[in-house]
């Protein structure tokens, strides 16, 4: 979706790309969404360096690193943050940017950058629901058979779900067929 987006008649020079979460991993990764944002956005794409502000996973006190970006976030989009637009991705067992089902920080409304626990063997860091709940436009992107179930149960609103805790007013799915659970005859 990032690349057909590049491709778009966007005033990119007033774009501001922020992460709404990362895997703590070494820089350069494929683990990496910055990775694939930079290869994707800068590299081969419309954006300056400068308009892409990586979360600091490489930090050795992560907590303040949260803290940091947390101030970054702010510098963009105001105290307390509104986003314009929050991109979201969709797991197969509802979790959607690092709010995994079961994690402590599902419960966080304090906070609007904090660390994860440890998920599919990483720790991650992660916006918190005040960010998501409070953008201006959610814009979801499901892809895959796997994710089927998932994007029904987003759809119906399923607050047991971590991606259900998102609001749904002003939201926008992108769904492959797969996803939506459409025959390709």
């Amino acid at each position: 979706m990032l690349q057909a987006l590049t491709r778009e008649e966007i005033p990119w020079h007033a774009v501001q790309v922020l992460q709404v979460d990362e895997r703590i991993a070494p820089a350069g990764t494929a683990e990496r969404n910055l990775t694939h944002l930079q290869e994707t956005l800068i590299k081969e794409g419309p954006l300056k360096l400068e308009q892409l502000h990586a979360m600091p996973v490489e930090a050795p006190d992560l907590e303040q690193a949260a803290q940091r970006y947390k101030q970054v976030v702010e510098a963009l989009a105001g105290t307390p943050p509104v986003i314009d637009v929050a991109h979201l991705g969709l797991g197969v067992d509802g979790h959607t940017a690092s709010l995994i089902p079961g994690d402590p920080v599902l419960d966080i409304t304090g906070a609007d950058v904090v660390i994860s626990g440890i998920y599919q063997g990483t720790r991650r860091m992660t916006l918190t629901y005040p960010i998501f709940n409070a953008a201006r436009q959610i814009l979801w992107l499901v892809t895959g058979k796997e994710k089927a179930a998932a994007l029904a149960r987003l759809q119906a609103g399923d607050l047991s779900i971590p991606a259900g805790r998102i609001r749904r007013d002003d939201a926008v799915i992108f769904a492959d067929r797969d996803a939506a659970g459409e025959s390709h005859g």
